[in-house]
C-alpha cells in the first residue's frame, strides 16, 4: 500500500509568511516558501512574494500553509482544511469521492500548474479537505 500523508493545510489571508517564519523559529524542522509566477510556475518565494504553498516540516509533522487568494477571502471557519497527498492515484480519487458524498464539492480534482491534480470540498460534517495527487 503506498503512503499519504494528513496534515492541517491553513490559510493565513496574507499572513503566511510570518506565521510560518514564526512557528519555524518555534519548532524548527525545514521550511519551504513558493510562489507562483505570472505563468503559473511554482519557485521559491521572495520576501515580497504571496505565498502559494509553504510546507514545515518538523520530525515528521507537517504543516502546509497558503496565504489564500485576495479576491476570495476565507470565512472565519473556513481558514483550515486537512490536507491528504500522496501518490496513488486510484486510492486518493476513491477518498476524495468518498469524503465528497452528501458534502460541498468545491473544486473538483484538477491538474494544477506545478503538476500535481488538487480537489477541494467541504465533506458532511463542514470539515474541509484538499485532496493532492502528486505525480511520481
Amino acid at each position: 500500500m503506498s503512503k499519504i500523508e494528513l496534515s492541517p493545510y491553513v490559510n493565513f489571508q496574507g499572513r503566511a509568511r510570518e506565521a510560518m517564519e514564526f512557528y519555524h523559529r518555534v519548532l524548527g524542522g525545514k521550511l519551504d516558501l513558493q510562489t507562483l509566477t505570472e505563468q503559473g510556475t511554482a519557485q521559491p518565494a521572495g520576501p515580497d512574494d504571496r505565498i502559494a504553498h509553504a510546507r514545515l516540516e518538523v520530525d515528521g509533522a507537517l504543516i502546509i500553509a497558503t496565504d489564500g487568494h485576495p479576491k476570495y477571502p476565507a470565512k472565519v471557519g473556513e481558514n483550515l482544511a486537512i490536507s491528504l497527498s500522496g501518490t496513488d492515484r486510484d486510492r486518493l480519487t476513491k477518498i476524495f469521492n468518498g469524503l465528497a458524498e452528501g458534502g460541498q464539492l468545491k473544486g473538483p480534482l484538477a491538474r494544477q500548474p506545478w503538476g500535481s491534480d488538487v480537489g477541494w470540498l467541504a465533506d458532511r460534517f463542514g470539515i474541509n479537505w484538499t485532496i493532492s495527487i502528486d505525480n511520481a
